[in-house]
Parts: C-alpha cells; sequence; structure tokens
C-alpha cells in the first residue's frame, strides 16, 4: 500500500504558475502510474494529467496541453504537476491518485486509481 500527500497549491492571478507535488510513503511510486485529477464546486472529478509508472510516458486532457507538465522524481519518490499561465477556470482541488497495473487507455478514469491523496486547493483570480 502507498500513503499520498499533496501540497503547493495556492491563490494566484491568471496568467500566474504554480508547481503541485504528489508525495509517497509506504511503497516507491516508482511502481506505479501516478495521475492528477481535479474537482471544482458542483462538477465531477475531471483527469489532468498522468504518468506511467516505466519510460516515463504523460498523458494529458486536452485542457491543460501546453500549459501544464507532470513529471517524476524518483529519488525523492514524488510526483509533480508543473502548471503555467493559469486560468480561472483551473481552479479546483486537485488530487493525485497512483494505481499498478493499468492499461494506457484507462489512465484518464478516476474508477483506474486504487489510491488516492486528500487534495490541495489552486484558486485562480481573474
Amino acid at each position: 500500500q502507498v500513503q499520498l500527500v499533496e501540497s503547493g497549491g495556492g491563490l494566484v492571478q491568471a496568467g500566474g504558475s504554480l508547481r503541485l507535488s504528489c508525495a509517497g510513503s509506504g511503497r516507491t511510486l516508482s511502481i506505479y502510474a501516478v495521475g492528477w485529477f481535479r474537482q471544482a464546486p458542483g462538477k465531477e472529478r475531471e483527469f489532468v494529467a498522468a504518468i506511467s509508472w516505466s519510460g516515463p510516458s504523460t498523458y494529458y486532457a486536452d485542457s491543460v496541453k501546453g500549459r501544464f507538465t507532470i513529471s517524476r522524481d524518483n529519488a525523492k519518490n514524488t510526483v509533480y504537476l508543473q502548471m503555467n499561465n493559469l486560468k480561472p477556470e483551473d481552479t479546483a482541488v486537485y488530487y493525485c491518485a497512483a494505481v499498478r497495473a493499468v492499461a494506457v487507455g484507462t489512465l484518464q478514469r478516476s474508477s483506474s486509481y486504487s489510491y488516492w491523496g486528500q487534495g490541495t486547493q489552486v484558486t485562480v483570480s481573474a
């Protein structure tokens, strides 16, 4: 089992940047695929980005391509989400999640993940 803790959220103006961190404990994150999801008030949780356990290979929602970058530092047992050119519609609680032995085509589905962090708030003002 792996435990996940998100950090790095905050309040920024439109066009600004934040870097979110997802720190793992209990087991190494290097053997897990890790995804980032977000949920705004009154909306369903949506896929943001994912990184595979090997390669690594990365995947992004169309809404964040060219603005967000997911990366992994195995020595620190941490996955990052660098968010640039933030927009008000990026405002949400951001969650990281982990899973083993998942097909690439399912990485965008919340139901594919076994372990979840508690979330970190990102607020972007216009």
